[in-house]
């Protein structure tokens, strides 16, 4: 596997801090984001290495082993078993866990790797995990479609199921890194980004909007017509209805994560809106009918 230097490709030094390591990668993944590089194969493979140095790196824990490992920290549990193994075998031989008197770090890697007795060369280890994002919009989430995503230079075409929640992670098993030795590959978890929508909020599998209607349609009812996404809705409105109001609208949300023919409901607030610009004859009007209370 060929090493890749994390701290390079955040561009900070090695002694970077948490905080300065923060600073690098949210730099770098607003530079190279697939929003602002859509037809960039290249700035596309460095967001994703950018992702995966700062998973590493932002993590005390694996910060340690990539320091002390390399492109092997993942398998530093493995070396450290093998190790502690070779020590014991060893004890009171004269000889230290390499298996002779002066072996050093790099011969360890090299008989756990294909340097060694044949039964070293034949430890498979699972090739390292892959993480990405995904954008889509709300609309796209409502139906189950097809995207590609680049990862590492290499295109993945997926179906994503209605109803996917922002936030969510999907595993595909083996798109992530190869084995080594022929071990399994590792896998990829894609992260799903929704933003939110200038009309509606989604909660769960419902949806929240609000609706604006006149005074003269509150007081005295009639109807409007309401936009979901799926299309537009006429609605009648009661009479004496009050700003505020909420309605809902019974399998107009959200579909349910793979659960075909299951759906949330849209709520509907209605705003009422006052009348603007009056003529004098409107307003005496009003001030007749405040005069009947």
């Amino acid at each position: 596997m060929e090493f890749i230097d994390y701290y390079k490709i955040l561009g900070i030094d090695k002694k970077a801090s948490e905080d300065d390591i923060k600073k690098a990668y949210r730099k770098l993944a607003r530079k190279l984001h697939p929003d602002i590089n859509p037809n960039d194969k290249d700035a596309h493979k460095k967001f994703q290495q950018v992702n995966e140095a700062n998973e590493v790196l932002s993590d005390p824990e694996k910060r340690k082993k990539y320091d002390q490992y390399g492109k092997d920290w993942q398998h530093a549990d493995q070396f450290e078993q093998q190790r502690r193994s070779q020590r014991s075998s060893h004890q009171g031989g004269g000889q230290d866990f390499y298996g002779n008197g002066g072996g050093d770090f790099s011969s360890f890697f090299d008989s756990m790797f294909g340097g060694g007795s044949s039964r070293s060369r034949q430890t498979k280890f699972r090739g390292q995990d892959y993480n990405a994002e995904l954008k889509i919009n709300l609309t796209d989430a409502m139906e189950t479609h097809q995207q590609t995503l680049t990862v590492n230079g290499k295109n993945i075409r997926i179906t994503i199921p209605a109803g996917i929640e922002n936030g969510q992670v999907i595993k595909l098993k083996g798109h992530g890194a190869p084995g080594v030795n022929g071990g399994p590959a590792g896998d990829l978890f894609i992260t799903f980004v929704i933003p939110q929508h200038p009309t509606f909020r989604r909660s769960g599998n419902d949806l929240f909007t609000t609706t604006t209607i006149d005074l003269y349609t509150a007081l005295l009812g009639g109807e409007t017509t309401i936009d979901t996404l799926t299309g537009k809705v006429k609605m009648k409105v009661n009479p004496e209805t009050q700003h505020g109001t909420k309605i809902r609208l019974k399998g107009k949300g959200f579909p349910v994560y793979k659960k075909e023919g299951e759906t949330g409901d849209l709520y509907v607030t209605y705003d009422v809106k006052l009348p603007v610009n009056l003529t004098e004859e409107q307003k005496a009007l009003f001030t007749q009918l405040s005069q009947l209370k």
